[in-house]
């Protein structure tokens, strides 16, 4: 069993910058493929980005990349999102996920889940 804890949500305001931060602890063993996803109000679960267990791999949504930064420290066991120039839209509650397939925008394929940090940027 893996437990992830998200941190570092706030409330900016646009054109401001945030990291968050997602600390597993468990059975972390050889590492895990970590994704993050957003659930914005009124909106879908959405992908936003993803790491390789080595870190060598991302992959972004269209609507973060050349703003948001997915890197991870395994000493640490932590996987953080940099968020620059954060926009209104990007508002929502953050979820870090943690699985062995992939990296992959897939929900389905993530197996562990933190509780979320909400961010809320003001316009």
């Amino acid at each position: 069993q893996v437990q992830l804890v998200e941190s570092g949500g706030g409330l900016v305001q646009a054109g401001d910058s945030l990291r968050l931060s997602c600390v597993a602890s468990g059975r972390t063993g050889s590492g895990y493929v970590t994704g993050w996803f957003r659930l914005g109000p009124g909106k879908e679960r959405e992908f936003v980005a993803t790491i390789s267990r080595g870190g060598g791999i991302t992959d972004y949504a269209d609507s973060v990349k050349g703003r948001f930064t997915i890197s991870r420290d395994n000493a640490k066991n932590t996987v953080y999102l940099q968020m620059n120039n954060l926009k209104p839209e990007d508002t929502a509650v953050y979820y870090c996920a943690a699985g062995l397939m992939g990296p992959t925008r897939n929900v389905w394929e993530y197996d562990y889940w933190g509780q979320g940090t909400q961010v809320t940027v003001s316009s």
